[in-house]
């Protein structure tokens, strides 16, 4: 009597996980779908044969060609190889400046014990708490008049928007200090003990160590200016081969430009996709033990 009803309670056990899990995995399927399905969208539309967003009265284009494509680096009124070349070229600067402020606070902070530490920590999280664009009009005015914004020569608008996204890199330290926080001090203590100064320990030991946050910091600090809008827009000005990607699409689907351009928009977000696609796709598994392991300890 007792095996018939452990076999009973094994059975229905074995019924819920099973239910369960169909269950999960029907929501998440779903979930994909609904996430997917504007992307998949999106690329059918920039090979669309026609103008407009709704050909014919349907959703899917009546043909498919590669003009929009083709159109897309032979525009010269909308130049989107200089737009691409311009957000290239600040995300690269901002790559590398914001990940080597966000380590070095990070180490500081983990490393280092000093007067004001945690009040510094504390006033970096509330910071932190306010949007960007909160400080938008005073940050333009200041570029303003000091000749760095509007319509002036390009290479200053570039300074400016670098200057912008890596100002306040260095309050992005909290899942990087994290990371640091799980590295042994017997590693700094040995390596002093052989007469080693705090910047040898920091490039030669804990860098080496480090290599999952530090491409977990620099894949943050890329997308940022890689797609932002709001800095760029207010800084840039009118001047169009000085525009980043992010302005330049939006220039596409603004006003009367909307039915004419609006395939080419969905091109130029497709193609814009492709290199942080392949970044996240080539280092993902630096990418999951730099969250994973930031998240240790805070």
């Amino acid at each position: 009597m007792n095996k018939i009803l452990v076999v009973k309670k094994s059975s229905s056990m074995k019924r819920k996980k099973a239910i369960s899990k169909t269950t999960s995995y029907t929501i998440l399927v779903i979930l994909s779908i609904i996430w997917i399905l504007p992307l998949v969208w999106m690329i059918i539309q920039s090979f669309a044969g026609e103008e407009g967003s709704y050909q014919n009265g349907s959703l899917f284009p009546s043909s498919f060609s590669f003009h929009w494509y083709i159109e897309l680096f032979t525009n010269t009124t909308y130049p989107y190889w200089r737009w691409f070349l311009n957000t290239l070229i600040i995300s690269l600067v901002c790559l590398v400046l914001s990940t080597f402020l966000t380590i070095s606070m990070a180490y500081v902070l983990s490393r280092f014990r000093f007067k004001s530490r945690k009040l510094l920590q504390s006033i970096g999280l509330i910071l932190g708490m306010f949007p960007g664009f909160m400080s938008m009009a005073a940050i333009y005015h200041i570029f303003k008049s000091i000749g760095m914004a509007g319509n002036v020569d390009f290479w200053k608008k570039l300074i400016a928007l670098i200057l912008v996204y890596s100002g306040g890199a260095g309050l992005n330290y909290y899942v990087s200090k994290g990371f640091f926080d799980t590295i042994s001090r017997s590693l700094d203590e040995a390596a002093r003990i052989d007469g080693a100064t705090n910047s040898t320990i920091f490039f030669k030991i804990i860098i080496p160590l480090s290599k999952p946050i530090i491409v977990y910091t620099a894949l943050m600090s890329f997308l940022g200016p890689w797609g932002d809008f709001i800095f760029s827009s207010y800084i840039l000005g009118t001047q169009t081969e000085s525009w980043t990607v992010a302005v330049g699409l939006y220039s596409l689907i603004s006003g009367a430009n909307v039915n004419t351009y609006y395939n080419m928009f969905m091109a130029g977000a497709v193609f814009v996709a492709v290199p942080i696609t392949g970044l996240f796709l080539f280092l993902q598994k630096y990418f999951v033990e730099g969250i994973t392991g930031g998240a240790v300890k805070g």
